[in-house]
């Protein structure tokens, strides 16, 4: 095979695995990998002729045309920062490969294959639960593009929607093979037969469940207020906030009434740098207008964003996100606050942090570089964040789990709130630092794929879009359009159930990297014996 021959595979791969977050369907996955493991097998079956690092580099260019395809928006924000997060990623993703192709190199076909869904699946779930994550191509997530195929996520999460992509492109793969080399008849419908199998049982079980799943009505009513700020053009000084407050209270005037149970609105909706000391909340004069405003309504309470603030008094107190100044010694949070008309106040602060953002990855390594971060929200550096999810209990005794931004993200730690009790789910978010790009569409279905998980509904309020409400099913009601002002309301039903997933979590990244480490200590074992 040509070297050009070969490029073209890489980019084919490339291509492929981009389409969906480009809009195209995500079962588009189910063969984007064919002709990298076409590629793969050609190199194992020449192997004298080449070192195995010559397949690394067909891989790096199939998975940097991947990266910068699927994530170019990003870039929006920081070039240099994205850019760089694009390079390591598509480094880690070739690595991944490359070790796939050295045990297949060295033991066999069988182990290779295993080697690669449990080193791709395990590196994933790295990029869950490392300081820099990078979680935005997981496999498994995109498939939230047809919400009917992925109700069995609910049992397995994300991670089993990575394992039935990989398998599907190994069988397919298998079976263009046996085609390609003109094997028995046996072998090919086989093999094709069992690539149907795993493709349909697990399709027609997801449409079945789809069909067959009706919410318990428990309502709880949710007026959503997207305020349409444009994150660039923004100001943070006292007149802008009083702008804000102004037009947060009209638009939720608009459809709040005696049955409302919450009112919903953005992350860091309010944002001046010295308004939000939270352990000043009782005199805030915000607060005061907000609660005058709920004191009309039987039982409205408020939830939304902040970009709050702690002063330390004792050095015992300090942390390693602290930063100074005016002599004072303080953290900056992106925090969730609820309200209600007798003045109460509830907090959480963010603690999925953006690497790059909203912090420095590593900070005890890389502690000078804490403030040298750009500018989001009114904000720069590391901001200190809490330890776990937190629940807000209303007045009523609905529970409910805050979700800021890109926390829907990540799945078990949505799950955590759950377990902890939460009846539905709020996601806050300020989506308009990606402007009109998939950017905002993408962050969307993550909140879907969260519904399917935990088997709870869902209220989105975005600064810019899109709001909406999310049933248990993980459908999108009642949408917001893009950039505009808006105000929704409805009612989403509560739900105690726990999901086999809210249970159990991410097992399966978890046996992918207890397999992982089998396979590197045979390895280990075969060179040094």
């Amino acid at each position: 095979m040509k070297r050009f021959h070969r490029c073209i595979l890489s980019v084919s791969s490339g291509v492929l695995l981009s389409l969906p977050w480009l809009g195209f369907p995500g079962w588009m996955l189910f063969f984007a990998f064919v002709p990298l493991l076409y590629l793969e097998n050609y190199f194992v079956k020449f192997k004298a002729g080449f070192p195995p690092v010559s397949f690394w580099g067909h891989v790096f260019l199939s998975a940097v045309i991947w990266n910068v395809l699927a994530s170019w928006w990003m870039t929006k924000v920081s070039l240099a920062g994205v850019g760089a997060a694009m390079v390591f990623n598509t480094f880690l993703m070739a690595c991944v490969w490359w070790l796939a192709h050295t045990i297949h190199r060295k033991f066999s076909a069988l182990l290779g294959y295993i080697a690669l869904i449990s080193l791709w699946i395990a590196f994933e779930y790295l990029q869950f639960n490392w300081d820099i994550e990078w979680p935005c191509l997981q496999l498994g997530s995109i498939l939230a593009t047809n919400i009917q195929l992925i109700q069995w996520y609910e049992f397995t999460g994300t991670f089993g929607g990575t394992l039935w992509i990989l398998l599907l492109n190994i069988f397919l793969f298998k079976f263009v093979l046996h085609y390609r080399l003109k094997s028995s008849s046996a072998k090919k419908y086989i093999t094709l037969a069992v690539f149907l199998i795993f493709l349909g049982v697990p399709a027609l079980l997801s449409v079945f469940m789809y069909h067959n799943y009706y919410e318990e009505e428990d309502p709880v009513s949710v007026c959503i207020v997207q305020p349409n700020v444009d994150p660039y053009t923004e100001k943070f000084d006292w007149e802008a906030e009083q702008v804000k407050l102004n037009q947060f209270i009209r638009l939720a005037a608009e459809q709040t009434n005696g049955a409302t149970d919450f009112i919903l609105a953005p992350e860091t909706i309010f944002e001046h740098q010295t308004l939000w000391n939270i352990d000043e909340f009782s005199s805030n004069s915000f607060l005061l207008r907000l609660q005058l405003f709920l004191k009309q309504y039987d039982k409205a309470e408020m939830v939304f964003g902040i970009s709050s603030y702690k002063v330390y008094k004792e050095p015992r107190e300090y942390t390693t996100t602290a930063r100074t100044a005016n002599g004072l010694v303080y953290d900056r949070f992106n925090t969730a606050l609820q309200l209600n008309k007798a003045g109460e106040t509830q907090f959480y602060h963010k603690s999925k942090l953006v690497a790059g953002v909203e912090k420095v990855p590593y900070q005890n390594l890389f502690s000078g570089l804490k403030n040298s971060f750009i500018d989001i929200g009114g904000t720069t550096g590391t901001l200190g964040r809490q330890n776990e999810a937190k629940n807000f209990i209303s007045k009523s005794g609905i529970c409910v789990a805050p979700v800021i931004c890109f926390e829907s993200v990540f799945g078990a730690y949505v799950a955590s709130y759950v377990q902890k009790g939460a009846q539905v789910i709020f996601v806050i978010t300020n989506d308009g630092w990606w402007k009109n790009s998939r950017g905002y569409k993408l962050h969307l279905l993550f909140s879907q794929l969260r519904a399917v998980e935990t088997r709870r509904s869902i209220a989105r309020a975005a600064n810019t879009g899109t709001s909406c409400f999310i049933s248990q099913r993980g459908e999108v009601l009642q949408a917001t359009n893009w950039w505009e002002e808006a105000v929704i309301s409805g009612q989403i039903n509560k739900n105690e159930k726990l999901t086999f997933y809210t249970l159990h979590g991410d097992f399966v990244a978890r046996l992918a990297v207890f397999c992982s480490v089998l396979i590197m200590l045979l390895m280990f074992v075969r060179k040094f014996r």
